[in-house]
């Protein structure tokens, strides 16, 4: 579904507006762009991550315009865009499309700040939805697992109280628990949350998921046992579980929440061994 934008949702700006010399777009030479030690930080570990995702998955349709200014010698400061014709640089190309602005040091700097700290952080939930868009295959391999189990990852920010049953913004936990334990795993964990008491809207959270995806990998009898399953865990009180756990969440390292959880669902279904079908017949 397409969209225009839609301006009418925001107050109009109050301050006067003076935006500077119009910039110009053009191709330079990467030779000729450089950067400020002055205000511009180093490549760090984790941003020569970056620079090798960029350069091993380089596509001009991915590829913003480096921000750069003429500085003395004919040469360009980058004001944003290090990162990326680096990886350009490492996949021999000569030259990159810019935005060059008009602006001196002091400006340069106050752009620089502007433009990485005023970012519109984009979540894990919303580039879900747009990798399911471009075809991503394990994205789509997702998406087909939470379908069966009646799960969907929502495309806006939400609290856990305006969540309805079955909705989850933790595709990261989701696609873990898809590469760690399987599809099978995956498709039956939610429905403990979702197909008992009211559906426990709201609980669809990561330490949940995970706890309940492990608790099941490792009762492979139980996550086989349909509607004994569901059954048995009509009786497990989420709020009542989630409130024991979430209270050291903050203290401990999130592996020892998922475990703790993990815990408490072996333990429950352990006292309701009996109920499993081969069991019962034995």
């Amino acid at each position: 579904m397409l969209r225009q934008l839609q301006p009418n949702a925001f107050s109009a700006p109050a301050s006067e507006f003076a935006p500077g010399p119009v910039p110009m777009l053009q191709w330079i030479e990467i030779e000729k762009l450089v950067v400020d030690e002055s205000y511009q930080r180093d490549i760090g570990k984790r941003g020569a991550m970056n620079v090798r995702q960029i350069a091993e998955n380089f596509d001009w349709s991915k590829f913003a315009p480096v921000i750069a200014a003429p500085v003395e010698g004919g040469c360009f400061a980058i004001v944003d865009g290090q990162h990326r014709t680096t990886a350009a640089l490492l996949r021999g190309l000569s030259q990159v499309p810019c935005q060059v602005v008009q602006a001196d040091r002091a400006q340069q700097a106050a752009a620089y700040a502007a433009v990485n700290g005023n970012i519109t952080r984009t979540a894990a939930h919303q580039i879900f939805h747009a990798k399911l868009a471009a075809g991503d295959p394990l994205a789509r391999e997702l998406f087909d697992a939470c379908a069966i189990a009646n799960v969907r990852v929502v495309r806006r920010n939400l609290s856990q109280a305006k969540m309805k049953v079955g909705e989850t913004q933790c595709v990261g936990a989701l696609t873990r628990c898809l590469q760690t334990y399987g599809r099978d795993t995956l498709v039956t964990a939610p429905q403990c949350v979702t197909e008992t008491a009211d559906g426990n809207p709201g609980f669809l959270r990561a330490t949940i998921i995970d706890g309940l995806c492990a608790a099941l990998h490792e009762r492979s009898d139980w996550r086989e046992a349909g509607g004994t399953l569901l059954s048995v865990m009509d009786s497990f009180s989420f709020p009542d579980a989630w409130g024991e756990v979430a209270g050291d969440l903050e203290k401990v390292f999130p592996s020892t929440g998922r475990s703790a959880f993990r815990d408490k669902v072996l333990d429950h279904l352990s006292r309701h061994e009996m109920s499993l079908p081969t069991r019962a017949a034995a």
